[in-house]
């Protein structure tokens, strides 16, 4: 134990309204693309009640997923929660899930990222600037997570304020009969294939999970922190997509990384100094969840390394900024590697499945722990338990189901490569390596 008290730890610095920052930055650029290529697959109507019911699944896990988030504040997140209720196997999955959702997101915002600099300037080409998104956000990171969540609450401000203008823009031309023209074309089979990209709109908000061990009084500041954020949220998606399909047909905005600049552009004309401006601008709310999804996919890295799972030269935190240096440019250079393999919409649903996984086994985590850990100290109780938890977990079941059916190829790679690497860990037997993971859970707790 002496040797791994001499290691540099993780500052506590984080408030309430950084982790407001952190959770809504994470998540504000699924309201500005990717939510979208929905229409595509149920119209507006459709995608609409995909929407609520997703909707419903957020509110429900959240109330439910800060119970473990305050109880056990650890950098491992979902990680640390399976761990606790299966053992080595629970984590395993818990970890790969999480890792998915989190390395599979930041491509997919650095492609928007570029195409919507694209739109302002077709001259910058797209895929050698989403790899310099990548170096860029990775430094600023470095820097340390006070200065990170400073940057993200600067940027999130911004984002949330050009939303809000956004709506204030496009309200004036919303008309009913644009916005319930071909409203269900593909039926209810439409609603449940946009299911992943309703999950869009609220992806990685579970990412305060990860910065848990760097906030001051995590007890009482994370529920305040998830439970603004998620009111935030909820609000700024069903505005923004009922506003914008009723401004133009769903069809002209259904496959592209740009649909708000897009939209002010058939209001507004493509010309318009309004419209240039919200393209301009509309690059902070891509910035917040890219570096707040760079801050997460790190910290589950090391997280996952300092217990044994991964290589351990990932759980090492640099002396001078203490931040994961090593897990911050490892990230990075799995999202390159996906920049070049995937389109957006495909990326997109990589990620949701990882999302969906993480949250089936950390509800089912929650039950256990109820029963294996009555006297565990819980400051926030998840409010209308089990009913909750349950709704929680039989939507994340009923959205995992909609995905594996409509996207079988990537459900199988996805799951493959789960099997995989669990068979590698059961040969080299980390199954067994429980010392370690405990030791070090039983020093955050």
């Amino acid at each position: 134990m002496n040797h791994q008290s001499e290691e540099p730890g993780l500052r506590k610095v984080l408030r309430p309204v950084h982790l407001w920052a952190i959770a809504v930055g994470l998540v504000i650029s699924g309201e500005y693309f990717g939510w979208n290529y929905g229409w595509g697959v149920s119209g507006t109507v459709g995608f609409l009640i995909a929407t609520l019911i997703v909707t419903l699944m957020y509110v429900t896990f959240i109330f439910s997923f800060t119970e473990l988030t305050s109880s056990i504040p650890h950098a491992g997140g979902p990680f640390a929660y399976s761990y606790r209720a299966f053992g080595f196997m629970g984590g395993f999955i818990a970890g790969y899930a999480t890792l998915i959702e989190f390395l599979f997101a930041p491509p997919a915002i650095a492609l928007a990222l570029s195409s919507y600099l694209h739109f302002l300037h077709p001259a910058i080409p797209i895929l050698p600037t989403s790899i310099a998104c990548f170096v860029v956000f990775i430094g600023i990171n470095l820097l340390g997570i006070k200065e990170s969540a400073v940057f993200s609450l600067v940027v999130t401000l911004l984002a949330v304020a050009e939303l809000m203008l956004y709506m204030g823009l496009v309200a004036p031309d919303f008309k009913v009969d644009t916005f319930m023209s071909e409203p269900m074309p593909f039926g209810w089979s439409g609603v449940f294939a946009a299911l992943p990209f309703a999950i869009w709109f609220y992806l990685a908000i579970e990412g305060v999970a990860m910065v848990a061990e760097e906030v001051k009084e995590p007890k009482r500041n994370i529920p305040k922190g998830y439970i603004y954020s998620l009111i935030t949220l909820v609000l700024l998606a069903l505005g923004v997509m009922v506003l914008t399909g009723g401004v133009t047909s769903w069809r002209n905005l259904s496959d592209i990384d740009y649909p708000l600049p897009e939209a002010l552009s058939v209001v507004l004309g493509k010309d318009n100094s309004w419209t240039k401006l919200f393209a301009s601008i509309g690059l902070f709310g891509l910035i917040a969840s890219f570096h707040g999804i760079i801050i997460g996919y790190s910290r589950q890295l090391f997280a996952l390394a300092r217990a044994g799972y991964l290589p351990p030269v990932l759980g090492k935190v640099n002396k001078k900024f203490r931040t994961p240096h090593w897990a911050l440019v490892a990230g990075g250079v799995v999202g390159c590697v996906a920049l070049l393999s995937g389109t957006t919409d495909q990326v997109i649903i990589m990620s949701v499945l990882g999302a969906l996984v993480m949250y089936i086994i950390s509800m089912v985590s929650l039950f256990v722990l109820r029963k294996k850990e009555p006297e565990l100290e819980r400051p926030f109780k998840a409010p209308f338990y089990p009913w909750f938890p349950a709704i929680a977990l039989l939507l994340c079941c009923i959205s995992l189901v909609a995905i594996i059916w409509y996207n079988p190829f990537l459900s199988l790679i996805f799951f493959l490569a789960l099997i995989i690497i669990m068979l590698i860990y059961v040969v080299l037997g980390k199954h067994k390596s429980k010392i370690k993971a405990d030791l070090l859970l039983e020093k955050e707790l």
